[in-house]
Protein backbone atom coordinates (compact mmCIF):
# COMPACT_ATOMS: atom_id res chain seq x y z
CA UNK A 1 0.00 0.00 0.00
CA UNK A 2 1.35 2.92 -1.44
CA UNK A 3 1.20 6.56 1.02
CA UNK A 4 -0.49 9.74 0.06
CA UNK A 5 1.24 12.54 -0.54
CA UNK A 6 0.37 15.54 0.97
CA UNK A 7 0.20 18.69 -1.05
CA UNK A 8 0.67 22.62 0.10
CA UNK A 9 -3.38 22.39 -0.32
CA UNK A 10 -3.87 19.81 2.38
CA UNK A 11 -1.25 21.20 4.69
CA UNK A 12 -3.18 24.78 4.33
CA UNK A 13 -6.13 22.97 5.44
CA UNK A 14 -5.08 21.54 8.48
CA UNK A 15 -7.21 22.44 11.36
CA UNK A 16 -5.38 25.23 13.68
CA UNK A 17 -4.77 22.90 16.56
CA UNK A 18 -1.91 25.35 17.95
CA UNK A 19 0.56 23.16 16.88
CA UNK A 20 3.43 23.78 13.79
CA UNK A 21 3.71 21.12 10.92
CA UNK A 22 6.13 20.67 7.83
CA UNK A 23 5.66 18.88 4.83
CA UNK A 24 8.43 16.87 3.59
CA UNK A 25 7.93 15.30 0.21
CA UNK A 26 4.21 15.27 0.76
CA UNK A 27 4.83 13.52 4.36
CA UNK A 28 3.62 15.45 7.19
CA UNK A 29 5.88 16.30 10.36
CA UNK A 30 4.61 17.55 13.99
CA UNK A 31 7.07 19.75 14.44
CA UNK A 32 8.17 20.28 18.61
CA UNK A 33 8.33 23.61 20.69
CA UNK A 34 11.23 25.32 21.02
CA UNK A 35 13.42 25.59 23.83
CA UNK A 36 13.99 29.27 25.41
CA UNK A 37 17.81 28.54 24.64
CA UNK A 38 16.94 28.01 20.91
CA UNK A 39 14.53 31.19 21.30
CA UNK A 40 16.97 33.51 22.64
CA UNK A 41 19.60 32.32 19.73
CA UNK A 42 17.18 32.77 17.28
CA UNK A 43 16.16 36.05 18.49
CA UNK A 44 19.82 37.22 18.55
CA UNK A 45 20.47 36.16 15.22
CA UNK A 46 17.60 38.04 13.87
CA UNK A 47 18.77 41.24 15.19
CA UNK A 48 22.02 40.92 14.08
CA UNK A 49 21.05 39.81 10.39
CA UNK A 50 18.40 42.43 10.21
CA UNK A 51 19.81 45.47 11.51
CA UNK A 52 23.05 44.68 8.91
CA UNK A 53 20.79 43.57 5.81
CA UNK A 54 18.55 47.06 5.79
CA UNK A 55 21.36 49.03 6.29
CA UNK A 56 22.76 47.83 3.00
CA UNK A 57 19.50 47.06 1.05
CA UNK A 58 20.01 43.57 0.80
CA UNK A 59 16.91 41.85 1.25
CA UNK A 60 14.76 40.22 3.90
CA UNK A 61 15.04 38.79 6.79
CA UNK A 62 12.16 36.85 8.18
CA UNK A 63 11.62 34.66 11.65
CA UNK A 64 9.24 31.29 11.36
CA UNK A 65 6.74 30.60 11.73
CA UNK A 66 6.43 31.60 8.09
CA UNK A 67 5.84 29.18 5.30
CA UNK A 68 8.87 28.26 2.62
CA UNK A 69 7.06 26.65 0.03
CA UNK A 70 9.69 24.92 -1.68
CA UNK A 71 7.37 22.70 -4.30
CA UNK A 72 3.34 21.80 -3.70
CA UNK A 73 4.96 18.92 -1.71
CA UNK A 74 7.66 20.78 0.58
CA UNK A 75 6.76 23.57 3.08
CA UNK A 76 9.21 24.18 5.57
CA UNK A 77 9.65 26.63 8.05
CA UNK A 78 13.52 26.96 9.24
CA UNK A 79 14.00 29.25 12.04
CA UNK A 80 15.18 32.05 10.38
CA UNK A 81 15.14 32.46 6.35
CA UNK A 82 17.35 35.52 4.50
CA UNK A 83 15.81 36.30 0.87
CA UNK A 84 17.94 38.78 -0.76
CA UNK A 85 16.71 41.45 -3.39
CA UNK A 86 17.00 39.38 -6.31
CA UNK A 87 14.96 37.42 -5.45
CA UNK A 88 12.39 39.52 -3.51
CA UNK A 89 9.76 38.22 -5.73
CA UNK A 90 8.93 35.10 -4.16
CA UNK A 91 8.36 36.89 -0.80
CA UNK A 92 3.94 36.98 -0.41
CA UNK A 93 1.37 37.32 2.38
CA UNK A 94 1.50 33.62 2.68
CA UNK A 95 4.54 32.88 2.32
CA UNK A 96 7.81 32.67 0.74
CA UNK A 97 7.34 30.80 -2.85
CA UNK A 98 10.12 29.59 -3.71
CA UNK A 99 14.04 28.88 -2.59
CA UNK A 100 15.21 31.72 -0.19
CA UNK A 101 18.84 33.01 -0.40
CA UNK A 102 19.62 31.03 3.44
CA UNK A 103 17.59 29.16 5.54
CA UNK A 104 18.79 28.77 9.07
CA UNK A 105 18.14 26.22 11.40
CA UNK A 106 19.04 25.77 15.23
CA UNK A 107 19.46 22.44 16.42
CA UNK A 108 17.60 21.00 19.34
CA UNK A 109 18.24 17.22 20.75
CA UNK A 110 14.71 16.77 18.96
CA UNK A 111 15.57 18.06 15.37
CA UNK A 112 19.04 17.44 14.69
CA UNK A 113 18.69 14.56 12.86
CA UNK A 114 15.82 15.52 10.75
CA UNK A 115 17.60 19.18 10.08
CA UNK A 116 21.54 17.67 9.28
CA UNK A 117 20.13 15.10 7.24
CA UNK A 118 16.33 15.25 5.34
CA UNK A 119 16.10 18.79 5.50
CA UNK A 120 19.87 19.76 4.22
CA UNK A 121 19.20 16.78 1.51
CA UNK A 122 15.63 19.03 0.86
CA UNK A 123 16.99 22.29 0.86
CA UNK A 124 19.91 21.12 -1.66
CA UNK A 125 17.75 19.38 -3.93
CA UNK A 126 16.29 22.43 -3.89
CA UNK A 127 18.88 24.30 -4.86
CA UNK A 128 19.10 26.37 -1.63
CA UNK A 129 22.43 28.83 -1.69
CA UNK A 130 23.15 29.01 1.82
CA UNK A 131 22.46 27.05 4.96
CA UNK A 132 23.42 27.76 8.21
CA UNK A 133 22.86 25.32 11.49
CA UNK A 134 23.18 27.03 15.34
CA UNK A 135 24.31 24.03 17.63
CA UNK A 136 22.99 25.60 21.43
CA UNK A 137 25.00 22.12 22.71
CA UNK A 138 28.36 23.07 21.83
CA UNK A 139 27.41 27.11 20.80
CA UNK A 140 28.95 26.53 16.89
CA UNK A 141 27.56 28.45 14.14
CA UNK A 142 27.87 25.97 10.88
CA UNK A 143 27.55 27.70 6.99
CA UNK A 144 27.02 25.68 4.26
CA UNK A 145 27.50 26.63 0.57
CA UNK A 146 25.47 24.65 -2.14
CA UNK A 147 28.46 23.52 -5.15
CA UNK A 148 27.03 21.53 -7.50
CA UNK A 149 24.17 19.04 -5.76
CA UNK A 150 25.78 19.26 -2.21
CA UNK A 151 26.70 21.34 0.88
CA UNK A 152 30.22 22.30 1.41
CA UNK A 153 31.00 23.72 4.89
CA UNK A 154 32.44 27.29 4.10
CA UNK A 155 32.87 27.68 8.12
CA UNK A 156 32.46 26.91 11.55
CA UNK A 157 32.80 29.54 14.03
CA UNK A 158 32.64 29.70 18.18
CA UNK A 159 33.50 31.83 20.77
CA UNK A 160 33.93 35.34 20.83
CA UNK A 161 36.27 36.24 17.92
CA UNK A 162 34.36 37.57 15.33
CA UNK A 163 33.26 35.78 12.38
CA UNK A 164 32.09 36.54 8.63
CA UNK A 165 30.54 33.55 6.68
CA UNK A 166 28.52 33.85 3.47
CA UNK A 167 26.44 35.13 2.20
CA UNK A 168 27.59 37.89 4.61
CA UNK A 169 30.71 38.11 4.10
CA UNK A 170 30.89 41.93 4.92
CA UNK A 171 29.31 41.20 8.25
CA UNK A 172 31.27 40.30 11.56
CA UNK A 173 29.99 38.85 14.92
CA UNK A 174 30.93 37.02 17.57
CA UNK A 175 28.97 33.74 17.68
CA UNK A 176 29.13 33.60 21.38
CA UNK A 177 27.17 36.68 21.31
CA UNK A 178 23.95 34.13 19.80
CA UNK A 179 24.48 32.25 23.61
CA UNK A 180 24.03 35.14 25.90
Amino acid sequence: MSKVALTYRDYMALPDDGKRYELYDGELVEMTSPTLRHQRAVRHLVGILDRHVRAHNLGEVIPAPFDVILSQTTVVQPDIVFVAQDRARIVSERGIEGVPTLAIEVLSPSTAGRDRGLKRALYARHGLPYLWLLDPGDESLEAYELRADAYVLAGRRTGPELASLPPFTDLAFAPADLWR
